[in-house]
């Protein structure tokens, strides 16, 4: 019996063999080297610190909290911030600038809600 993986987009299926599914999922490591590549230290530094501060501050991150907070340049904080949104949707900015989301939070409305082990809630995004 040959064996296949179903995928989902929306409302449709498609059917792929599970050989081609299992490719896939081989090379993904490989494409994750080469996706987080631009990263250097502090954007680590920076996406780490709004999915961390993000759930306990409960609203929009600023850059300038940012550069505070990791005592960093404003300048280089925005440059990095811009990068990641640019690069990997790492994180989304409103109007005003400041980070609302970061993967895998929000502070934006959503219909999914997490709980952390702190007791903190927060969408999800």
């Amino acid at each position: 019996m040959k064996e296949n993986v179903l995928l989902s987009a929306g409302n449709r299926f498609t059917e792929i063999p599970r050989e081609t599914w299992e490719q896939h999922l081989e090379q993904a490591p490989e494409d994750i080297s080469k996706t987080l590549s631009f990263m250097t230290k502090a954007h680590h530094l920076v996406r780490n610190f709004v999915v961390r501060e993000l759930p306990s501050f409960g609203k929009s991150l600023s850059p300038e909290l940012i550069s505070a907070e990791l005592k960093m340049s404003s300048s280089k904080t925005i440059e990095i911030l811009d990068e990641l949104e640019k690069n990997l949707f790492f994180l989304v900015r409103n109007q005003q600038g400041d980070v609302t989301w970061a993967f895998p939070v929000t502070v934006d409305k959503t219909p999914h809600r997490m709980t952390f082990s702190t007791g903190e809630k927060l969408n999800a995004a």
